[in-house]
């Protein structure tokens, strides 16, 4: 009789649970951030938020950048699509324009009033009358490089063009790349070469007609000083992804590279010493320091769902995303490579007591820095033009600069080619 009563209660139990977990919201949260401790320390906070919320069930799915800006709109022309997106600026106008991410200002504002974004970030999402998403961590393209190697060559961080030249030529000997940049047709090549674009004056593509004027000396001469220090760069950078630099540089095979963080793979792989990693703003056109910036954009999440329920249970999910206590911890999944996007982020004592953030204290103060000069790829006097996302998709920059470093063509054919190209994207 006692194992009956055992047996019928575990039934129940079971069954109790089994219907509970039926009948939660359920939301689908697709990210692409899948190195396994990042991916682990989102799964640590969905379990602690899904533990706190009985209702609601969120379960992320890890995707990959190079696939997401095809894959995301399939999803939504199947009916398959997340209930949250995290994506780039130059990303969300297409599934704005599909009806597919849903518009948020009146959450953004509710979080604002909380937590008080910063303007650029909510400038990047606010266009056509609305705010397309949630701006959850900020990122900048910085210059990294070791003090030890610039001292024994006897030269100092560079501030211009001419001064990177001289620099990357002085470094490269003994097995060692001055410079280590991309020619890959990807994502990332894309980003550097527009972080020299910004620094040439050409960081505005679009004339305020919507017409395109990315055939301008100022993007000349940018492609012009990528192919010049494309010499001192690694063989196989043509073939480079984000992490071969990092690699290459960890390993003190290139004395200098361009990336939003190096601090991870510096840590594990290098001996972690802080005193000897540098980090500077992206140096500029000589004559041009008043344009001095860089490559600096907000990831943000997406809302997918026009589903009542669903769009309630996604809020709550972000909204316990950005609560203190949890928002470092968030973006701290990379320590030294996102950075906050609101003033109570800033001084969340979970984003600075981190071991990495303490131990690289001033290099993260000096990328937070970098980022109030970021620019933004598609943008103009603050307008948003959507067709950026047609030569975003198809990483229309790096190959326009593939013309020049790899078919050896001069910089102003290059760029010209690269104008009919892009017209024709987007017409």
């Amino acid at each position: 009789m006692k194992n009956i009563i055992q047996f019928l209660f575990t039934l129940f139990i079971y069954s109790f649970f089994s219907l509970s977990a039926l009948g939660a919201t359920s939301v689908t949260f697709w990210h692409m951030e899948g190195v396994p401790h990042r991916v682990d320390r989102i799964q640590t906070l969905i379990d602690e938020f899904n533990a706190a919320n009985p209702g609601i069930e969120v379960k992320q799915e890890v995707q990959n950048w190079g696939e997401i800006y095809a894959k995301a709109p399939a999803s939504v022309a199947a009916g398959t699509s997340p209930e949250i997106l995290v994506g780039i600026p130059d990303f969300t106008p297409i599934l704005a324009e599909m009806g597919a991410a849903q518009p948020v200002e009146d959450f953004v504002a509710e979080l604002d009033s909380k937590y008080s974004f910063y303007q650029k970030a909510l400038d990047q999402y606010t266009y056509n009358g609305h705010t397309w998403a949630v701006p959850l961590w900020n990122m900048a393209i910085s210059i990294w490089y070791r003090k030890s190697a610039f001292e024994n060559a006897g030269i100092s961080p560079p501030k211009t063009w001419s001064e990177l030249k001289a620099a990357a030529k002085a470094l490269t000997k003994d097995g060692v790349y001055g410079i280590g940049l991309p020619g890959n047709k990807q994502l990332y090549t894309d980003q550097t070469i527009y972080s020299f674009m910004v620094n040439s004056g050409a960081s505005e593509i679009y004339n305020s007609d919507g017409t395109l004027r990315f055939d301008n000396s100022g993007t000349v001469s940018a492609y012009e000083v990528y192919k010049d220090l494309y010499q001192y760069s690694a063989p196989d950078a043509a073939n480079w992804t984000w992490g071969e630099a990092e690699a290459c540089f960890a390993s003190k095979a290139c004395a200098m590279i361009l990336q939003f963080t190096v601090i991870s793979t510096y840590d594990s792989q290098a001996g972690g010493d802080a005193s000897d990693l540098g980090v500077i703003q992206i140096p500029y056109a000589d004559g041009m320091e008043s344009s001095a910036g860089t490559v600096s954009y907000v990831n943000s999440a997406m809302i997918m769902t026009k589903d009542k329920e669903k769009m309630e249970a996604s809020k709550k999910f972000l909204s316990f995303l950005m609560e203190p206590g949890n928002y470092g911890r968030f973006i701290n999944m990379e320590p030294g490579l996102f950075l906050p996007i609101t003033e109570a982020g800033s001084q969340d004592s979970t984003f600075w007591d981190d071991p990495v953030a303490v131990k690289y204290k001033s290099q993260i103060e000096t990328m937070l820095d970098n980022s109030t000069r970021g620019s933004l790829f598609g943008f103009t006097n603050g307008n948003t033009f959507t067709s950026i996302s047609s030569i975003s998709a198809q990483n229309l920059l790096s190959q326009t600069l593939q013309l020049a470093i790899i078919d050896g063509k001069d910089a102003a054919s290059a760029v010209s080619e690269g104008q009919s190209i892009m017209t024709e994207a987007i017409e």
